[in-house]
């Protein structure tokens, strides 16, 4: 493999430039390599999974703190067909989520798989899908992003199916499905650029020559759609989102992060860079394309958060709540305007905060009780207050109560949604209505939670329709309590996290306003 630093380096970048390869290779090869050693015990292999993990964060951390500007080319495939990376300030907000909760997400996992079974299989693609996200993050090419983007399906259909149950099976099939017809959309555009394109690098502003579209204009809109409709399967776009709610059968470390980071932002972030550094918002704003989009996405956000109020898993329940969630992040981003991208960008970072600490509350019930449904948990909040309080906490911050972080994060996006539509856009008063209602189904959905959880009702309602008593939904919690430090751990650190960058965020917002503007 041909490893080369582009002309665009700075001098003594050539280092950095080669470090960029790091972040990606490491998991990738530590996690192939994993079956391979004869550990001793379950502890060993913990350690070695986990220093993998941790080194790879802080070198990427000391890339995202020393920013070097170098294109490192990989592979060159054909002409402009090549594997490079790069990591510019969009790649920069993603990476930073990743590496952040990646490490945390793991010392949850080892706790967590105790009794799951095949674990050196689970944590090898688990450590693998870690380096692939991070070469979504720092693709510096649409060739690039593709590739990962596949790369991760196929990486993770074996964390989804880890039982290989009968449900798991079904789950990973349709996961599957969806992911590979929603690739073969998005490769719909990458043919369409390669011919209406001056360059397939990433660039802020759009690479498409104007010279080349002629009367072709709403073709490549429609290409356009394809593309985020296609890339929306990951992200969960309704009625591309069925395979998100079936996937929560998997164990509940791999739907953490398929939910909070891996995926489903993946899809998010395929969006951004096709949207602004592939099409360019001066070609889009204002067209069919960019109204059509917005209504899938507003549809949903309603028809979602609807689902989750319904939705008595609770597993499931936080997997609507998702797919409602990433829509508003995409509402952000479609509409276009650097207010509009400073919103996504806020929401994705603030959403994979609270949503990561969601499921890890939520696996924390089920690994300690056994109970999947909301019916199942009256009188929890007291046998196991440190994940209920957390639970809470993060469930407020995802209502946009303030001072949490979900309501910073939702008044960028609202307030985005009022510029646009002061700038024109006939679409942003239904996008603010719809912004509003979901906020009140938000609520219901999780505050039936938190009630159900510290108020037990009179009765509680089993699977089969019969009633248990106050004694005995009482006896029945008798010997709950919370699990132990590993998982504990990281839900507390998250939600810390939520309240500080709540009441603290004006640096973040800062450095996103920098990258909206094309400055970084």
């Amino acid at each position: 493999m041909a490893v080369s630093c582009g002309m665009h380096e700075r001098n003594g970048d050539k280092m950095n430039g080669i470090l960029l390869i790091i972040p990606v290779l490491l998991p990738i090869l530590g996690g192939m390599l994993l079956p391979l050693f004869p550990f001793n015990s379950r502890r060993q292999r913990n350690i070695y999974v986990e220093t993998i993990v941790v080194i790879n964060s802080l070198l990427m951390w000391y890339l995202l703190v020393t920013h070097p500007m170098s294109y490192t080319r990989l592979i060159n495939l054909a002409g402009i067909l090549e594997v490079s990376v790069h990591l510019d300030g969009t790649g920069m907000v993603f990476a930073a989520l990743v590496a952040t909760l990646w490490p945390f997400a793991t010392l949850y996992a080892f706790e967590y798989m105790k009794h799951e079974g095949s674990e050196t299989r689970f944590f090898s693609f688990y450590t693998i899908t870690y380096g692939i996200t991070l070469g979504i993050a720092l693709s510096a090419n649409l060739m690039t992003m593709y590739m990962f983007y596949e790369m991760l399906t196929l990486v993770t259909i074996p964390l989804v199916m880890h039982s290989f149950k009968k449900e798991a099976r079904f789950a990973g099939r349709k996961y599957a499905y969806y992911s590979i017809g929603g690739a073969a959309f998005a490769f719909i555009g990458f043919i369409f650029i390669l011919n209406y394109g001056s360059s397939m690098n990433f660039t802020f502003g759009g690479v498409l020559d104007t010279a080349k579209i002629g009367a072709d204009t709403n073709v490549l809109l429609a290409v356009f759609v394809f593309m985020v409709l296609g890339f929306g399967v990951k992200a969960a776009i309704f009625p591309l989102h069925g395979w998100l709610p079936t996937a929560s059968i998997a164990p509940t470390p791999v739907t953490a992060l398929l939910h909070a980071v891996a995926v489903v932002k993946s899809g998010a972030f395929a969006i951004i860079r096709i949207t602004y550094y592939i099409f360019g918002t001066e070609f889009l704003r204002g067209t069919w394309a960019q109204y059509t989009v917005l209504l899938f996405v507003a549809a949903t956000i309603l028809y979602c958060s609807s689902s989750a109020v319904k939705e008595q898993h609770l597993k499931r329940r936080f997997a609507y709540s998702t797919s409602s969630n990433l829509s508003y992040i995409l509402l952000g981003v479609l509409l276009m305007t650097p207010g509009g991208l400073v919103g996504g960008f806020t929401h994705m970072i603030f959403h994979g905060i609270m949503k990561i600490t969601l499921f890890f509350a939520v696996g924390a019930i089920m690994h300690q009780t056994g109970s999947t449904y909301i019916y199942e948990i009256s009188g929890y909040g007291k046998k196991m207050p440190v994940v209920f309080a957390c639970l809470s906490i993060a469930g407020i911050a995802l209502i946009g109560i303030p001072p949490l972080t979900g309501f910073i994060s939702k008044w960028n996006i609202a307030t985005a949604a009022v510029g646009a539509w002061q700038q024109g856009n006939r679409l942003a008063p239904v996008l603010i209505c719809v912004l509003i209602l979901s906020a009140f189904l938000t609520s219901i959905y999780i505050f039936t939670i938190i009630i159900k959880a510290y108020l037990p009702a009179k009765f509680t309602p089993t699977p089969s329709g019969q009633a248990l008593s106050d004694r005995q939904a009482e006896g029945s919690t008798k010997e709950i309590c919370d699990p132990n430090w590993l998982m504990k751990l990281p839900m507390v650190l998250f939600a810390i996290l939520i309240f500080l960058f709540g009441i603290y965020s004006a640096p973040l917002m800062n450095f996103f306003s920098q990258v909206a503007s094309g400055r970084i």
